[in-house]
């Protein structure tokens, strides 16, 4: 995610690094090429005059852009609701935090309050790891120690099983008579948010935009832009190129940022930043429970947060 303030108006027209232009360069220069083309033969292929004018290309616009912003909404949609969900984390670990430290009794031992804490901060990173296809052992281990880290080493669903064994934690005080039955259905509540939140999260994950669309409007938007040129060169000459570039731009550049965004969890210039959130949530519930807090991350160089 990139997070820097915010430039003023002139430098924003030269922001490199947060924006895709890097990436849809070789495509805008070989639109380039095409438009160069088309002004130095006069609209002609192989020597046949190709008969367009701006007329067409006014009405396949107008479609292509609803196509677009169809295409954009989804994409936002789905990182939208990426970032509710894991709002939603952050809420219910801290609630349950604070339920566990404030509700259970004296009796309750105090490790068995900082169990039921750590085991929240490692669900979090589990998470993480399970959406971004990366090994959670390191974090495991470093939050529940060797010896736990082991039993949650090769599991498919790990923040499943850091969860349940939260919940297993937390019924074993109300065994134990240091947690009132109506205050554990209280905490159960909490633990199915977080529940809910990793359904939701792998429902986006798992299911990608149809295919299909992304095809369809992939093609439509080279083809539009391909024969642009042509249908220009007629009526502004010398500047044809610059238009066309111009237009390829911006329709090229928001089918990528489409494609970017529609999978929130990526490792992307543009994709949530999964690690600053798991670190909030571990400096959160570390504060609450009156442990040291780890330092907050900070962009880097380029004004990323991953």
């Amino acid at each position: 995610m990139i997070v820097r303030p915010p430039p003023n108006w002139f430098r924003m027209l030269f922001v490199w690094h947060g924006s895709v232009l890097k990436e849809i360069i070789p495509q805008l220069t070989f639109l380039a090429l095409v438009s160069a083309l088309a002004m130095y033969t006069h609209g002609r292929i192989l020597g046949e005059k190709i008969p367009l004018n701006t007329a067409p290309f006014t009405l396949c616009g107008i479609a292509l852009a609803i196509f677009l912003a169809f295409r954009n909404n989804a994409s936002y949609e789905r990182y939208w609701e990426a970032r509710h969900l894991w709002g939603r984390v952050l809420i219910a670990a801290r609630n349950l935090t604070s339920q566990v430290n404030r509700y259970a009794s004296d009796d309750a031992r105090p490790l068995d309050r900082q169990d039921i804490s750590r085991l929240l901060i490692a669900f979090a990173y589990a998470l993480k790891h399970q959406l971004r296809h990366t090994d959670p052992s390191a974090d495991i281990e470093r939050l529940l120690g060797p010896g736990l880290a082991r039993n949650y080493h090769g599991l498919t669903f790990t923040p499943i099983v850091l969860l349940d064994e939260a919940r297993h934690r937390i019924a074993a005080l109300n065994r134990a008579g240091t947690l009132p039955d109506t205050l554990l259905w209280v905490m159960d509540k909490q633990l199915n948010d977080l529940g809910a939140a990793v359904g939701g999260c792998e429902r986006i994950h798992a299911t990608p935009i149809p295919f299909a669309y992304g095809v369809l409007l992939h093609r439509t938007v080279y083809a539009y832009c391909a024969l642009l040129p042509f249908g220009l060169i007629d009526s502004i000459g010398f500047a044809t190129p610059l238009i066309c570039v111009f237009v390829s731009y911006t329709l090229i550049a928001l089918e990528a940022i489409a494609r970017e965004i529609s999978d929130p969890f990526a490792l992307s210039p543009n994709g949530l930043a999964l690690d600053a959130m798991t670190r909030n949530i571990e400096r959160s519930v570390c504060e609450l429970c009156g442990e040291d807090v780890p330092p907050a991350l900070q962009p880097g160089r380029f004004y990323e947060l991953s």
